[in-house]
């Protein structure tokens, strides 16, 4: 189950946001890191067909987004940025919606995720409206959610901006082993560096570009640096200022 982005160029209000990206995402847990507008969200909005290709292609294995838009749709998990709930629905009233529009009835998204919603420490907050919970609990639910119709891809951008770090933990921690337990390919999109570990296909974009990718702990011993953070310095930063 490989994502394929191949070329992808786009322009926005005049400003070029990708420039020529292309990279391949494998099953497992792929981490696109860069600083805020480096390209990393528009080029999720491209994956999640919010934005229409301008140049490029992209494949959920091999479908192409832009032929099979409603196939891939239903392959994939998402996690905005900005939180997408209904703050005067419940948590369960949130979730059994989404599941209506994947026609399953309420009871079978409930027992889809009962085992998602007891790791997100969730299966007692059902009743209470979205408004009550804090940000940390409202993104545990945006990520049940997206588990609602079992997805072979999750896509997630910026999931833990904002959160605390009890949050932040159990979240990442979460999708890692679902990565892992279910063979999902995750794409995660971050510009905190300590949420990347040596074990992770790491994608580097800088001002639309890609600069590199590579397993994180090869890409560490090929440019001769002891951590993400200098890694991703030495690669960015203009001559002279490193």
């Amino acid at each position: 189950m490989s994502i394929n982005i191949s070329d992808v160029s786009y322009q926005f209000r005049g400003k070029l946001a990708l420039d020529s990206v292309s990279l391949n995402l494998m099953p497992g847990f792929n981490v696109i890191l860069g600083p805020n507008g480096a390209g990393k969200s528009t080029l999720l909005s491209l994956l999640t067909a919010q934005r229409p290709l301008q140049n490029g292609m992209l494949t959920y294995d091999s479908l192409d987004i832009t032929t099979h838009q409603r196939d891939v749709m239903a392959k994939i998990g998402v996690v905005f940025q900005q939180t997408t709930l209904d703050l005067d629905l419940s948590v369960k009233q949130n979730l059994t919606y989404f599941g209506a529009l994947h026609g399953l009835s309420a009871k079978r998204v409930i027992e889809n995720i009962t085992p998602i919603l007891t790791s997100l420490a969730l299966l007692d907050r059902l009743d209470d409206k979205i408004r009550s919970l804090n940000e940390g609990h409202r993104r545990r639910v945006e990520i049940a959610r997206c588990m609602i119709h079992n997805p072979d891809f999750l896509l997630l951008d910026e999931a833990t901006v904002g959160l605390d770090v009890d949050s932040r933990k159990l979240i990442i921690e979460h999708i890692r082993a679902l990565a892992q337990s279910r063979s999902l390919t995750v794409l995660w999109t971050t510009h905190l560096m300590d949420e990347v570990k040596n074990e992770d296909a790491l994608f580097i974009l800088n001002q639309g570009q890609l600069i590199t990718n590579g397993k994180c702990e090869q890409l560490l011993h090929h440019y001769h640096q002891e951590n993400v953070f200098d890694l991703y310095r030495f690669l960015t930063q203009p001559e002279g200022l490193i």
